[in-house]
């Protein structure tokens, strides 16, 4: 059975809004291999409506790094929305209607983890609907101080922390499980 697993770039204070205008600096090998390891143990990526906008506007014609828009391009793309009617992204499929039942086929029959980055939205809708297996955080040490924040004016959501791990930058690595009640 496979598991919905969630990563984020996020600063102390919070916000996940535009990674690209304050994580790049913080970026090295280290936090290359942990993104690279998620991304091995994936059979899927799953994202919202907005999120599949951008990444399939960007990488069907990325030329920077031919190996990840290979890998993007090619690997099983669910997006969950109310408006998206169909994807012309390829091997993309919309996943409507009944999104909390059709989530949960989709993890009994994956064999790996269906991975989920960057969209906030989707992360507490999946939350709440107790379907987030992981949540995997890459806090960066700064303070933003603007932006969407992953946690703002939402329920009370217990985790518990299974791994941690500091890279020489100072980017702490956490990994969260939704807490057993």
């Amino acid at each position: 059975m496979g598991k919905i697993v969630s990563t984020f770039f996020i600063s102390l204070d919070g916000v996940i809004e535009r990674p690209d205008q304050w994580h790049l600096s913080y970026f090295n090998d280290e936090l290359g291999a942990a993104i690279g390891g998620k991304l091995e143990t994936a059979s899927g990526l799953l994202m919202g409506r907005k999120q599949y906008e951008e990444q399939s506007a960007y990488w069907p014609t990325a030329e920077d790094d031919p190996e990840l828009a290979e890998y993007f391009n090619s690997a099983p793309k669910y997006v969950l929305s109310t408006t998206l009617e169909k994807a012309d992204w390829n091997n993309t499929t919309v996943v409507s209607g009944d999104v909390a039942a059709k989530l949960r086929e989709l993890k009994e029959q994956s064999e790996g983890d269906i991975l989920m980055s960057g969209s906030g939205t989707t992360a507490r809708w999946l939350l709440a609907n107790g379907l987030l297996d992981e949540l995997v955080l890459f806090v960066h040490p700064i303070a933003v101080g603007q932006g969407q924040r992953l946690f703002e004016d939402t329920p009370t959501y217990p985790l518990t922390l299974v791994t941690s791990e500091t890279f020489q930058t100072g980017v702490l690595s956490l990994t969260y499980v939704p807490a057993e009640s």
